[in-house]
């Protein structure tokens, strides 16, 4: 009985390190990626993007904690405009800020949340005008800490928020064409 479990122990402390070593070949950085073709010119489109008060009307955040409290310190739109929220453990707390803006083709946010783990993140959404369409890419990238490139093997950044992507652009979608 002592060998067996000495050989389970043995197993499971080389599936840890063969986990553990592979995880650290993993990419320094990860990126989330998608993109919505929306039947609107993309000056109404960036306008939903650049001005935060108006991300309520399209986030795919805002319907998971509707008691969340949203403030919205600095100027009303482009570079400095900041957009903070404090909710519920479906949405967590964070801040959005904008950092750069190229209207109506460029917009970087840096997004930060406190809550419910650290995390520093870089937005960006592209708009290219395609005739009376605009193709919107919506991407967020950042560094990769080793720890976290060992939860990635379990759960990966894509598949955390590639959902919920795809529902927000959905909405902006909704939203820039009525």
């Amino acid at each position: 009985m002592l060998k067996i479990a000495g050989t389970a122990a043995i197993v499971v402390a080389v599936a840890v390190i063969v986990l553990l070593a592979y995880a650290a070949t993993r990419p320094d950085t990860f990126r989330v990626v998608r993109s919505a073709s929306i039947h609107a010119p993309p000056d109404r489109i960036f306008l939903l993007l650049e001005d935060l008060r108006r991300f309520t009307s399209w986030s795919p955040w805002e319907k998971r904690d509707p008691d969340m409290t949203r403030t919205f310190p600095g100027p009303a739109n482009g570079k400095g405009a900041v957009y903070k929220s404090d909710g519920d453990r479906n949405v967590g707390q964070g801040r959005m800020e904008v950092v750069d803006a190229s209207p109506p083709s460029r917009l970087v946010l840096k997004l930060d949340f406190v809550r419910p783990f650290p995390t520093h993140n870089i937005v960006h959404f592209a708009l290219e005008p395609h005739g009376d369409d605009t193709t919107v890419i919506w991407s967020m990238q950042r560094r990769v800490p080793y720890l976290a490139k060992f939860l990635h093997l379990f759960v990966g950044m894509d598949r955390m928020v590639g959902g919920d992507f795809e529902t927000g652009l959905a909405n902006l979608k909704s939203a820039a064409e009525r």
